[in-house]
Protein backbone atom coordinates (compact mmCIF):
# COMPACT_ATOMS: atom_id res chain seq x y z
CA UNK A 1 0.00 0.00 0.00
CA UNK A 2 1.42 3.08 -0.73
CA UNK A 3 1.12 6.07 1.31
CA UNK A 4 1.48 9.72 0.82
CA UNK A 5 1.76 11.97 3.97
CA UNK A 6 1.63 16.08 3.05
CA UNK A 7 2.41 19.11 5.05
CA UNK A 8 3.28 22.71 4.33
CA UNK A 9 7.30 22.57 3.72
CA UNK A 10 8.04 19.00 3.76
CA UNK A 11 10.40 20.08 6.52
CA UNK A 12 9.76 18.01 9.97
CA UNK A 13 6.25 16.52 9.81
CA UNK A 14 5.84 14.87 6.47
CA UNK A 15 9.30 13.36 6.43
CA UNK A 16 8.97 12.22 9.90
CA UNK A 17 6.08 10.27 8.88
CA UNK A 18 7.54 8.95 5.62
CA UNK A 19 10.32 7.15 7.77
CA UNK A 20 8.39 5.96 10.21
CA UNK A 21 5.76 4.01 7.93
CA UNK A 22 8.77 3.29 5.38
CA UNK A 23 9.48 0.71 8.04
CA UNK A 24 6.65 -0.97 8.27
CA UNK A 25 6.02 -4.43 6.40
CA UNK A 26 3.70 -4.07 3.58
CA UNK A 27 3.65 0.02 2.94
CA UNK A 28 5.47 2.13 0.92
CA UNK A 29 6.00 5.55 1.74
CA UNK A 30 6.31 9.01 0.17
CA UNK A 31 6.31 12.76 1.56
CA UNK A 32 6.12 16.09 0.00
CA UNK A 33 4.89 19.58 0.85
CA UNK A 34 2.37 21.95 -0.87
CA UNK A 35 4.28 25.28 -0.44
CA UNK A 36 6.17 26.18 -3.55
CA UNK A 37 8.87 26.26 -1.19
CA UNK A 38 9.01 22.89 0.41
CA UNK A 39 12.30 20.48 0.01
CA UNK A 40 9.76 18.28 -2.00
CA UNK A 41 6.48 19.88 -3.74
CA UNK A 42 4.02 17.54 -3.91
CA UNK A 43 3.66 16.13 -7.98
CA UNK A 44 0.42 15.00 -10.02
CA UNK A 45 2.66 11.57 -9.80
CA UNK A 46 2.89 11.63 -6.21
CA UNK A 47 -1.23 11.89 -5.68
CA UNK A 48 -1.41 8.85 -9.06
CA UNK A 49 1.03 6.68 -6.97
CA UNK A 50 -1.07 7.29 -3.69
CA UNK A 51 -3.24 4.87 -2.38
CA UNK A 52 -3.56 6.97 1.22
CA UNK A 53 -3.07 10.64 1.40
CA UNK A 54 -2.29 11.74 5.09
CA UNK A 55 -2.62 15.84 5.18
CA UNK A 56 -1.58 17.24 8.81
CA UNK A 57 -4.05 20.14 8.39
CA UNK A 58 -6.73 20.98 6.61
CA UNK A 59 -5.17 23.88 4.83
CA UNK A 60 -2.90 21.20 3.08
CA UNK A 61 -6.48 18.83 2.13
CA UNK A 62 -7.58 21.95 0.81
CA UNK A 63 -4.62 22.97 -1.47
CA UNK A 64 -4.41 19.36 -3.09
CA UNK A 65 -8.33 19.39 -3.51
CA UNK A 66 -7.71 22.70 -5.39
CA UNK A 67 -5.02 21.76 -7.28
CA UNK A 68 -5.80 18.22 -8.11
CA UNK A 69 -9.43 18.10 -8.06
CA UNK A 70 -10.37 15.14 -10.54
CA UNK A 71 -7.03 13.12 -9.47
CA UNK A 72 -8.36 12.37 -6.13
CA UNK A 73 -11.72 12.07 -7.13
CA UNK A 74 -11.42 7.93 -5.71
CA UNK A 75 -8.64 8.74 -3.29
CA UNK A 76 -8.69 8.11 0.70
CA UNK A 77 -7.41 11.94 1.82
CA UNK A 78 -7.47 11.80 6.11
CA UNK A 79 -6.66 14.97 7.86
CA UNK A 80 -4.45 13.94 10.87
CA UNK A 81 -4.70 17.44 12.27
CA UNK A 82 -0.74 17.52 13.94
CA UNK A 83 0.21 21.20 14.04
CA UNK A 84 3.63 22.21 13.16
CA UNK A 85 5.39 22.58 16.54
CA UNK A 86 7.23 19.29 16.33
CA UNK A 87 11.16 18.83 15.04
CA UNK A 88 12.20 15.62 12.47
CA UNK A 89 11.74 12.65 14.09
CA UNK A 90 10.61 14.09 17.40
CA UNK A 91 9.45 10.89 19.41
CA UNK A 92 6.35 13.13 20.11
CA UNK A 93 5.40 13.32 16.87
CA UNK A 94 6.54 9.81 15.78
CA UNK A 95 4.02 8.03 18.74
CA UNK A 96 1.15 10.48 17.39
CA UNK A 97 1.58 9.29 13.68
CA UNK A 98 2.00 5.45 14.57
CA UNK A 99 -1.53 6.27 16.61
CA UNK A 100 -3.25 8.55 14.33
CA UNK A 101 -2.38 6.62 11.19
CA UNK A 102 -2.40 3.51 12.55
CA UNK A 103 -6.11 3.50 13.37
CA UNK A 104 -6.78 4.55 10.10
CA UNK A 105 -4.87 1.74 8.42
CA UNK A 106 -7.12 -1.03 10.44
CA UNK A 107 -10.29 0.51 9.01
CA UNK A 108 -8.78 0.12 5.63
Amino acid sequence: MNLLFICSRNKWRSPTAEETWRREAGYNARSAGTSPSAKRTVSAEDIRWADIVFVMEKKHKNILTAKFTRMLDHKAIHILDIPDEYKYMDQELVSELEDKVGRILKTQ
